[in-house]
């Protein structure tokens, strides 16, 4: 697993790439709750290159989720790969996080 860290116009910006898992979600949980350090966001998790995740992946996402919902902070997710928009789909957490096709959709959600 890969995390790259970018401030883009007042949103910060978490790359993950590779496979998130028993192994190394809380590495990932982490990297995130480092990078935002006491910020409110808004933050965005681009998932473009993740090519796995499994439950502690998932439970990860929902640490971070929770984290910001009491900081009062914006949090999504984009470009989630078929398997994986399938995982958050019949888990349920499409309803909890917000999920968006692109960067792009994201970063434009954040800004209106």
């Amino acid at each position: 697993m890969q995390i790259n860290v970018e401030p883009h116009n007042g949103t910060l910006v978490v790359a993950v790439e590779g496979r998130i898992d028993g192994t190394n979600a809380m590495e990932f949980q982490s990297a995130v709750h480092d990078a935002l350090g006491e910020g409110t966001g808004p933050l965005l998790i681009d998932c473009e290159t993740l090519s796995y995740t499994s439950s502690a992946g998932l439970r990860a996402f929902l640490s971070i989720a929770k984290l910001l919902q009491r900081r009062k902070g914006k949090f999504a997710i984009c470009s989630l790969s078929g398997m994986i928009a399938q995982i958050f789909q019949i888990s349920g957490f499409d309803q909890i996080i917000s999920v968006h096709a692109s960067r792009e959709e994201a970063l434009g959600d954040f800004d209106s």
